[in-house]
């Protein structure tokens, strides 16, 4: 029934995976206080490698990147050790797997990292989000400061050294966080990016440092070993605005020639459409981008395969499904029942 969900994927001559489901990033705030991997995550994410890829949770690239607690960095060396207890259990279980590096920009707070000498959250703009700290109500968001040049410089070349340092942890690549709202994403939606400078205003300007970081990393690691997630449709702490729609023209036509290892749609649920993208997220961005696309957002194996079969994107990656079936291909390939998923199921690690 779903025969092209366990077909392998050649993604380029570096990768090859062995069928084409995905393990979606899943944030599960499991670290230890010190942002390192703990022995709980390398058995979770070792139970899932039967996974074409797994892409780890999202994964902070320096300590002024992090708004939840116990999310994980790869910015230390003993971040790199705790991740390359992870990557070799994978491994061994013959399982592939890719760091998603990740800084929250606006949607970070001092709380976490006041101790490391800052307190200024980062952003494009002096525009913040409403709302609090999930999982912590009590820490409600602050105005950020917006980004100088040699600001910007630094963040480009500490994303190149997480991208290195991923690779020592052993991992096989990096998914970078372009999406859902969080510090990439806002350099590339009017409602975050409201500078008048080289990094606002137009499509050039505004794809400047999403473009500048993926640059950075694949000439630190390979085109072959990077990918990137982005999300055209505003949806999550970003208000929608029509004059998005030229900005992500031009980003997807500058990507496509950089022939990265994938594009992942950051979107919750892919039926949700948009006005100024005359549709879903991810037929917007096939229209518009040619090469390997994954599709996210609330799909079965059923609709997945369907949409695969339908030439609606090439990979197939399933989140929550995953984190209440830790066998979830071997239930699928066998056409078992599966776990349903509940929100009990977030504080567990298993």
């Amino acid at each position: 029934m779903f025969d092209n969900l366990f077909e392998a994927y050649t993604l380029n001559a570096t990768l090859t995976l062995k069928n084409r489901i995905l393990m979606a990033p899943l944030t599960r705030c499991m670290a230890d206080d010190d942002l390192v991997p703990t022995e709980a995550m390398v058995a979770y994410y070792a139970r899932r490698a039967e996974a074409g890829l797994i892409i780890s949770e999202a994964t902070i690239i320096r300590p002024d990147g992090q708004g939840y607690p116990n999310t994980p960095g790869l910015f230390n060396g003993a971040q790199i050790a705790g991740w390359r207890k992870v990557t070799d259990a994978v491994h061994h279980a013959g399982g592939k797997i890719f760091a998603q590096l990740w800084h929250t920009g606006r949607v970070a707070h001092p709380h976490f990292f006041s101790a490391s000498g800052t307190t200024a959250v980062m952003a494009p703009s002096a525009v913040s989000v409403e709302g609090s700290v999930p999982r912590m109500r009590q820490l409600t968001y602050q105005v950020p400061t917006p980004v100088t040049d040699d600001d910007m410089a630094q963040l480009v070349a500490d994303y190149a050294q997480a991208a290195a340092n991923a690779i020592d942890a052993g991992f096989d690549g990096v998914e970078i966080h372009g999406a859902n709202g969080y510090l990439i994403d806002q350099f590339l939606h009017h409602d975050s990016n409201r500078r008048d400078d080289d990094y606002g205003q137009t499509p050039e300007n505004m794809a400047r440092f999403p473009l500048a970081v993926v640059d950075a990393i694949c000439d630190r690691i390979g085109n072959d070993r990077t990918a990137l997630r982005v999300s055209p449709g505003a949806y999550f702490n970003m208000a929608a605005d029509s004059r998005d729609r030229p900005v992500f023209d031009y980003l997807l036509s500058q990507l496509e020639s950089r022939e990265l290892a994938y594009l992942h749609i950051g979107i919750f649920d892919d039926s949700m459409t948009f006005d100024y993208l005359e549709g879903t997220a991810s037929a917007y961005v096939r229209k518009h981008y040619a090469n390997t696309l994954v599709g996210v957002g609330c799909y079965s194996a059923d609709t997945g395969s369907a949409a695969i079969a339908d030439n609606k994107f090439d990979l197939l990656a399933i989140g929550r499904p995953f984190i209440a079936n830790p066998d979830y291909v071997a239930k699928v390939r066998d056409n078992q029942p599966l776990v349903a998923y509940s929100d009990d199921m977030l504080t567990q690690l298993s």
